[in-house]
């Protein structure tokens, strides 16, 4: 009876866990964007804009929503090390690829390193959330110009969304983090991921 009770209690009361890949290259706002995320949910606790610096390996960040836990990892996107984006791929649920939407000289850089990340096979069934950031600046484009500036031909096997965000004022984050999380939670990836954690935690 104990274990029937306490199985409800888990199930009700229990969030879920979801790991969650921040990429894009070098100056597109992801070490910002992650501290946005923080001073939404938790209450002040990110960094101002002003204080934040480029990303040299990993930043690990969590928050909590009402319906999940949320990790971070927010990897450098500089040149030389977009090699250890893909020691990441196996373990995360999800995908949030950040575009500076401001300055278009970096848009084919953008462009050709999602694709490599979309096409690699231990991001199968991945849910992306392409960030169009920088929204505050002036000569911006918004999330539909990007897809169509994109135009990626490999989505069809993966929920996807596009979305106009500002890590400087906050504005289209939460939206995007909803999405994810709805995503997260229903998709063929989730299921597989809990299975081999459950199974490693057998071993």
């Amino acid at each position: 009876m104990f274990s029937l009770f306490y199985g409800l209690w888990k199930y009700v009361f229990t969030k879920d866990e979801f790991r969650v890949l921040i990429l894009g290259v070098d100056k597109a706002g992801k070490t910002t964007l992650l501290e946005k995320l923080k001073s939404i949910y938790l209450k002040g606790g990110g960094l101002p804009p002003d204080r934040v610096v480029p990303t040299v390996g990993l930043n690990i960040g969590r928050i909590e929503d009402a319906n999940a836990k949320l990790v971070f990892w927010d990897l450098g996107g500089q040149v030389g090390l977009r090699a250890i984006w893909e020691k990441y791929y196996e373990e995360a649920h999800a995908i949030m690829y950040v575009i500076d939407a401001a300055t278009a000289s970096s848009f084919e850089d953008a462009k050709s390193a999602l694709e490599k990340v979309i096409r690699h096979e231990h991001l199968r069934g991945a849910p992306l959330l392409i960030v169009a950031n920088k929204q505050d600046l002036p000569g911006v484009i918004n999330d539909e110009e990007l897809a169509k500036f994109l135009n990626l031909k490999e989505l069809d096997e993966r929920p996807y969304m596009f979305q106009a965000v500002s890590a400087y004022d906050g504005r289209g984050i939460k939206s995007g983090i909803d999405w994810l999380v709805e995503q997260m939670e229903k998709c063929k990836r989730t299921e597989t991921l809990r299975a081999r954690a459950g199974v490693a935690g057998q071993i």
